[in-house]
């Protein structure tokens, strides 16, 4: 059995929000712009050899290179210095994001533990969504790794929405699945209570 790509799903959305987003022409039809994906290294100061490690998986999960991003300014209680090496990223744009989305959605989202759905709060007010793995192992290529090398990472997506609703609708067209708001009330609720 053939799972559709993200790509194909896509091109479902133009016919099922048309009406509802007024769309006149299918140039009109909302596209994922890129992907980033970022990865903090500040804490691993320390451990020379982390940012190398961090880099290679990185570069394993997503098929290219990160860039490295360093400190703009010296903040000295955080014993920071200008120009210090303080995070990865990778940006995926073309065949290898919808490459990375594929396995996103349909491999690396189920295996994560007591996974519910997205929440709502995770598309801003521009319509890009950002999502935190807490363990990079989800993904394929690196789930037999030894648990004191995980690291977590966040996954951003710029789509070409305007607004938050239209994102989520899109976002869902291509698979992603979102819990109900009223979810979101009550493991708020819940989580004052000191329960899970």
């Amino acid at each position: 059995m053939n799972v559709p790509t993200v790509k194909e799903k896509l091109k479902t959305a133009y016919p099922k929000l048309k009406e509802k987003y007024g769309y006149k022409n299918v140039m009109q039809a909302p596209k994922i712009e890129k992907v980033l994906i970022s990865v903090g290294t500040g804490k691993s100061r320390s451990d020379k050899k982390r940012p190398e490690f961090i880099a290679s998986r990185l570069a394993t999960i997503t098929g290219q290179k990160p860039s490295a991003r360093l400190a703009k300014k010296s903040i000295a209680s955080f014993k920071l210095r200008e120009g210090e090496e303080i995070g990865l990223v990778v940006t995926l744009r073309g065949a290898r994001m919808n490459g990375f989305l594929d396995k996103f959605v349909n491999i690396a989202i189920p295996r994560t533990k007591d996974f519910r759905g997205f929440s709502t709060k995770s598309i801003d007010a521009m319509g890009n969504f950002t999502y935190g793995v807490k363990e990079h192992t989800i993904f394929p290529e690196t789930a037999d790794e030894d648990l004191k090398d995980v690291f977590s990472l966040a996954v951003t997506i710029v789509l070409s929405t305007k607004t938050k609703e239209e994102a989520q609708d899109v976002l869902e067209v291509i698979g992603f699945p979102f819990r109900d708001a009223a979810d979101d009330v009550t493991k708020r609720g819940r989580r004052r209570l000191g329960k899970k």
